[in-house]
């Protein structure tokens, strides 16, 4: 680990982000190169001008040329998030027929269920569930937790991404459309997680800690990687940066017209998720992500410095009535006892790295991918 974790706390002058990124970097004027990194992009990648507009109508007509005579024109995920179901709520206004595909990997909470059900049936689009076989993805979570790494995420990330690919290849499907976008989620450490596509270090530490052979989990190695955006050339649109995508605006538009509910913070929507964000990596691993959430948006004019300063002044956790049912909920969900799963998340912290991976291989592959596609990546990565 970098030896910048070891000096002393600074926070940038103009953003939340602090040295708890052990590879933060500031300028003479104290600040740091997240910020830098946001204006850089968002130069680039934010098409709200003319030019913009034009583009993004010539990326619709194509989307529906390609899907002509075919049942969808493009595939969009779903959570019952925010920015997902935004991008669903476009969909219908740009006038495309994507096949919504829901990812249930057995944590959805509540207001989730609700909010994908709510915007499925308002908008009318078709939609597939993918239903993880659960034996398997507990035994895989339940590795990542006793392994001490920091990204749990990754299994479920790497599984939607396997299941995408399959539905793509099903329905004859060219364009993705993704919820990604600028304005919220640009800035987020590389230090704080891990690549969801390295399938040998998902295995590694499965091999290692888990007990259930793998039969079913969805799957997403090189080959398949290579096919998806080399040969077949699959094409994801981040569709949220053609338009000023004011995240608290489209909450209200989603709620007036569809019936979305609010879940509280960025990605609550699932149980895991808030467990592992609000009190994994706080607790276990310094890592407050909200920083760089609110940072995002103190770039994007969306959230004051002094807000988001004071947000942090808060618990992660939205109360201590939620974190201690969240932490009961998922201790029985993965069949241990509540000092069990405490034991196992006090185990000191390892990196991903201290495991069989392909993070280099993968990296060139990136590039190379990168360079054979050019302008058919539309979604700016």
């Amino acid at each position: 680990m970098n030896d910048e974790v070891h000096a002393p706390y600074r926070i940038c002058a103009r953003c939340a982000m602090d040295t708890s990124d052990p590879d933060i970097a500031f300028d003479a004027e104290g600040v740091c190169n997240h910020c830098r990194y946001y204006a850089a992009h968002a130069k680039v990648h934010l098409h709200y001008d003319e030019a913009g507009q034009r583009q993004l109508a010539e990326i619709v007509a194509r989307i529906k040329a390609a899907g002509r005579n075919r049942r969808y024109d493009c595939i969009s995920g779903i959570s019952g998030g925010v920015d997902s179901s935004y991008t669903a709520y476009l969909a219908k206004k740009l006038g495309l027929r994507p096949l919504i595909v829901h990812f249930d990997n057995g944590w959805n909470s509540e207001t989730s269920v609700q909010n994908v059900h709510a915007v499925v049936s308002k908008l009318g689009f078709d939609m597939e569930t993918y239903v993880v076989d659960w034996e398997e993805f507990k035994d895989i979570q339940l590795a990542y937790l006793k392994a001490s790494v920091m990204d749990i995420e990754v299994p479920t990330d790497h599984a939607i991404a396997a299941v995408v690919n399959r539905l793509t290849r099903q329905y004859g499907i060219r364009y993705l459309l993704s919820g990604g976008n600028i304005v919220t989620e640009a800035i987020l450490p590389k230090a704080w997680g891990y690549s969801n596509m390295d399938l040998r270090n998902i295995r590694a530490i499965h091999k290692r800690f888990g007990t259930v052979k793998l039969k079913t989990f969805p799957t997403f190695g090189l080959p398949e990687r290579i096919w998806f955006q080399i040969v077949h050339g699959i094409q994801s649109v981040r569709i949220l940066d053609y338009i000023p995508y004011d995240r608290r605006k489209a909450k209200e538009i989603l709620a007036a017209e569809l019936g979305w509910q609010d879940y509280g913070g960025k990605h609550y929507e699932s149980v895991i998720t808030r467990f592992f964000q609000g009190y994994i990596l706080p607790q276990k691993f310094g890592i407050d992500k909200r920083r760089a959430h609110f940072s995002t948006m103190i770039c994007s004019g969306q959230m004051t410095r002094e807000e988001a300063l004071r947000a942090l002044e808060q618990p992660p956790y939205p109360n201590e009535t939620l974190l201690r049912d969240d932490m009961e909920f998922v201790a029985k969900k993965f069949g241990l006892s509540l000092d069990e799963l405490k034991a196992i998340l006090a185990a000191p912290p390892r990196s991903h790295y201290d495991f069989p991976n392909n993070e280099v291989l993968y990296g060139k592959v990136k590039k190379i991918a990168r360079a054979i596609l050019g302008e058919r990546n539309l979604h700016g990565n």
